[in-house]
């Protein structure tokens, strides 16, 4: 009756239904009727046949599991098809309960000649019924089930999609039906009761067939040496050298049977998305970002069915990141050289170390953040900066130390406005205006010296003491009287550096030509 290839039991049931339906055209007999009672009987008694059967097997392998680890799976999914076939059994008992509170006399099969009850429940108005629907979405959801269920099953796969099919149907006359009309519109209730009686059997024969095959090939296959692969477990995500490496070798499961059915990861702490996380074969794999320098822990559950039960397998495993090379240490070996009074920024780091697991001192050396520091040393000729890092992982601690010589500021350098020199030419009213600074030429900090104090003569005037960094009244009037060409000199020029008590060298003194 339908298209597609059909098993020999399908057959006989089609051709089943062809009889019946040619005898309805010709006016059939009572005992017709009684007939299809007897076989709708006849499958209830296969059904408790098939269910001792079926409980006996099942118990037979959950005993096996409990002996030995290789049984376990089987055990799980065998006990899942019965959970599913269970269900969808007792859904259409419910259906068949329903059907047979029509009649009086749930024998009286000769009775069960009108078809009105289920061509109102299923299919009313030319349309299927949300009773119909739902028939349907149990047939599909067991369906569904258990091919998924079955696995690579190949030949258990075809018999279950065909014995329990909900696809369109092409009749005897060439003309495409729906499943609920083609198998219950119009038929007798006596029909429509060995029809479900028959789904029913059908269940169980399904039940059984997996059984068969866990119990025997199936289950050898599962277990074949070929489904494992060599894990290392560490107990460190890095070593050090002249560490010891404890790497310990076992064998894991890769084969698709043994996925978990939840993954309750967390990376340090926090939930691991579920996009970041997916199977391959038996392997979990984790796509999540390395995150900063230091150690991480992957904690949390993987959650198996075992005997319809949550099996909870812990995860607590470690890995540790390390910052990606991207610069080569250059130093020059004769250059470690700090400034007195001033702050030397600096960088300290351990490879492989988060900042906050490195500890550095010196004298005058402080911790701006991170991997930065600020080293102002103010006495001595040398400053030891000690090192001291925390390793990861448990790794113990390690330190190292770097010495660096002490200079002081460079002698600086007198500047009339913005020209340095020792021997400048200007006019004079340059001179009476312009101010007096104390600049260190090519030095790498920029300290914006205050001068203080000079002293002034011009030409061959008298010496004149000047507070501040501009000519005072005296100097001017100094200034004015001397003649074009004469020497103006600034000298003992005194200088110091906001905020700071270290005392500078004597800065070199200013010559200035007058050119008018």
């Amino acid at each position: 009756m339908a298209g597609g290839k059909q098993s020999p039991r399908q057959k006989m049931i089609n051709l089943m239904y062809l009889v019946f339906i040619a005898m309805l055209a010709l006016n059939m007999s009572k005992e017709v009727l009684s007939a299809f009672g007897s076989i709708n009987e006849k499958f209830d008694r296969s059904n408790a046949t098939f269910i001792a059967k079926n409980n006996e097997a099942l118990a037979s392998l959950t005993n096996k599991a409990n002996d030995n680890d290789k049984f376990k799976e089987a055990a799980v999914t065998a006990k899942s098809a019965k959970q599913l076939g269970d269900a969808y059994f007792a859904y259409l008992a419910s259906e068949k309960d329903a059907l047979l509170a029509e009649v009086e006399d749930k024998t009286d099969y000769e009775a069960m000649d009108k078809s009105n009850f289920l061509d109102e429940r299923f299919y009313k108005g030319g349309k299927i019924t949300p009773e119909g629907q739902t028939f349907l979405d149990e047939m599909a959801k067991y369906r569904d089930g258990m091919v998924k269920l079955a696995g690579d099953n190949k030949a258990l796969v075809a018999q279950i999609n065909e014995d329990f099919s909900t696809s369109d149907i092409v009749d005897g006359e060439g003309v495409k039906k729906d499943y609920i009309s083609y198998n219950f519109v119009g038929f007798p209730s006596v029909s429509s009761l060995t029809k479900m009686s028959q789904l029913q059997n059908d269940i169980k024969v399904v039940e059984n067939e997996l059984l068969s095959k866990l119990l025997s090939g199936n289950l050898e296959e599962l277990t074949k040496i070929n489904n494992y692969e060599t894990v290392m477990t560490t107990s460190k995500g890095a070593y050090y050298t002249g560490s010891t490496f404890d790497g310990v070798l076992s064998l894991g499961r890769i084969d698709g049977s043994t996925a978990p059915e939840k993954m309750e990861l967390k990376l340090d702490g926090r939930a691991i998305p579920s996009d970041k996380i997916s199977m391959d074969g038996g392997k979990i794999v984790l796509g999540v970002n390395t995150g900063g320098v230091g150690d991480h822990s992957i904690t949390g559950d993987l959650v198996y069915l075992q005997n319809g039960e949550e099996i909870r397998v812990p995860v607590d495993k470690k890995f540790t990141t390390i910052n990606k090379p991207n610069s080569a240490t250059i130093a020059a070996d004769k250059m470690n050289v700090v400034y007195r009074g001033v702050d030397n920024p600096m960088t300290i780091s351990f490879a492989g170390v988060a900042d906050n697991a490195v500890t550095a001192s010196g004298a005058g050396l402080s911790k701006r953040s991170g991997s930065k520091y600020n080293m102002k040393p103010s006495q001595g000729r040398e400053v030891t900066i000690n090192v001291t890092a925390k390793l990861p992982d448990g790794g113990g601690t390690v330190s190292d130390k770097a010495v660096f010589r002490i200079k002081d500021i460079p002698r600086p350098v007198g500047a009339l406005g913005g020209d340095d020199g020792g021997n400048l030419k200007k006019p004079r009213n340059t001179v009476s205006a312009a101010p007096i600074n104390a600049v260190l030429p090519d030095f790498d900090f920029d300290l914006n010296l205050k001068v203080n104090s000079f002293k002034f003569r011009a030409g061959d005037q008298a010496t004149v003491a000047v507070q501040g960094n501009r000519l005072n009244a005296a100097a001017k009037s100094a200034l004015k009287r001397a003649k074009r060409g004469s020497s103006v000199q600034i000298f003992d020029i005194k200088a110091s550096i906001p905020g700071n008590s270290i005392r500078l060298k004597t800065v070199s003194p200013i010559i200035i030509e007058l050119s008018n």
